[in-house]
């Protein structure tokens, strides 16, 4: 196999595959990226017509440069990418070089329509893995603190007290924070109501839900329980992360996601425990967001048989399985998730049970959330919410003019891509 990181000059003059070849454009968040590359050269051994070329990419490839290439009708043969919706188009319908589209349908029964072109039936891919939203809680300072942890059906206001309440015992700078990202406090938002999703399938207006939780945020923020910087340290709809805040122990509660599990494991190691704790409840829901990444085929491909058998290998339910537990991913395979009996790869104690939590909270999805990895405005939405909720924070806006400015700001979006 040829393993390359590539730069984004090859990226822009890359030439298709050769017959018979397989380029597989990838980047990893993780330890992933070994992973695929241990499944690629088994893959091509049990395969030997089949020569899969594996680029190595940053994250910034997948989003700032692959879409140049699939604009210009180039790119790779497969690639792994989180914009599955508004780049649908470009999407390889794999169906009629499947060996059992049926069994494909059955296993990603959930997660198909989040990658397929608006009232299509196409099978275009496969989510790597899911990702849900969610909280950590650092146990020793709850300890420490003699504060119990909230139990399960703990509500938002629950969890901020009883943090609030720790990090006063143990003078810290904040009692909690969550990332800043509309897509992280999206699932707050729909616990307490909100629906994003219009029925012409357009965005709906700013509802009570997004205010209730919206105006919360900006309450705790101010009173100081949330850790502010996290959100008025960056402009317009920049990302920000917690992660080290909670891994430097500063905060004993941090919401953000499945995904951090690894991360955490990694950077805290013994230093104190921790628990995942699913998501706060709300009025009408206890719900997280749920995401992530898939591995999608290139309707630009002059392989799609090869395409599909590679698809096909990696898509199987052992080779999930196995790739779930190395990674410690969530898997999107309904047949893994049914037989369960997941054993992640780690000898840190923390992992196995933050990643079973994580899995028992899936079935905690409000509806609401789940129309919202596959719908086509999700983005335009979460920036809208993230740079006006920052605004307030930092006495820039009141709150009524925030929800007013969301609403355009989402307009705006819509009014763009009519273009």
């Amino acid at each position: 196999m040829k393993l390359r990181l590539t730069t984004l000059a090859a990226l822009l003059l890359a030439t298709p595959a050769a017959a018979g070849d397989v380029r597989l454009m990838w980047y990893s968040d993780g330890v992933e990226g070994a992973v695929i590359e241990d499944l690629v050269q088994r893959f091509m051994a049990e395969n030997p017509g089949i020569n899969v070329i594996l680029d190595n990419v940053a994250y910034q490839v997948i989003q700032e440069q692959l879409p140049i290439q699939l604009q210009a009708g180039q790119g790779p043969d497969i690639a792994r990418v989180t914009n599955l919706k508004e780049q649908a188009d470009h999407w390889l319908d794999l169906t009629p070089y499947l060996a059992d589209p049926d069994s494909w349908r059955t296993s990603f029964a959930d997660t198909l329509d989040w990658m397929r072109p608006d009232g299509s039936d196409a099978i275009t891919g496969f989510m790597t893995q899911l990702t849900l939203t969610g909280g950590f809680a650092n146990a020793t300072l709850f300890e420490q603190a003699g504060v119990p942890l909230p139990g399960d059906s703990a509500t938002w206001d629950d969890w901020v007290e009883a943090s609030a309440q720790v990090a006063e015992a143990l003078d810290l700078p904040a009692a909690f924070a969550i990332d800043r990202s509309g897509h992280r406090i999206s699932g707050p938002n729909v616990s307490y109501g909100a629906n994003y999703v219009a029925e012409d399938g357009k965005p709906a207006p700013v509802d009570e839900g997004v205010r209730t939780f919206v105006g919360k945020l900006v309450e705790w923020t101010e009173e100081g329980r949330m850790l502010r910087d996290v959100w008025v340290s960056a402009a317009g709809s920049t990302y920000r992360a917690a992660a080290e805040d909670f891994i430097n122990a500063q905060i004993p509660f941090y919401y953000s996601g499945s995904w951090q599990v690894a991360n955490l494991s990694t950077k805290i190691g013994d230093a104190f425990d921790w628990v995942a704790t699913g998501s706060p409840c709300g009025t009408v829901a206890c719900s997280g967001l749920q995401g992530g990444a898939a591995l999608v085929a290139i309707k630009y491909t002059r392989n799609p048989e090869e395409v599909a058998k590679v698809m096909e290998w990696l898509a199987s339910e052992p080779v999930v399985k196995e790739f779930s537990e190395r990674t410690l991913f969530l898997p999107a395979h309904q047949g893994v998730i049914a037989k369960g009996g997941l054993q992640f790869v780690s000898d840190d104690p923390h992992v196995q049970p933050a990643l079973e939590k994580f899995v028992a909270s899936s079935q905690l999805v409000a509806p609401a959330a789940q129309l919202l990895p596959p719908w086509k405005w999700a983005n335009a939405y979460y920036g809208a919410l993230v740079t006006r909720t920052s605004q307030v924070m930092a006495g820039e806006l009141s709150l009524d003019d925030a929800f007013t400015r969301m609403d355009q700001d989402i307009a705006d979006a819509v009014a763009q891509a009519a273009q």
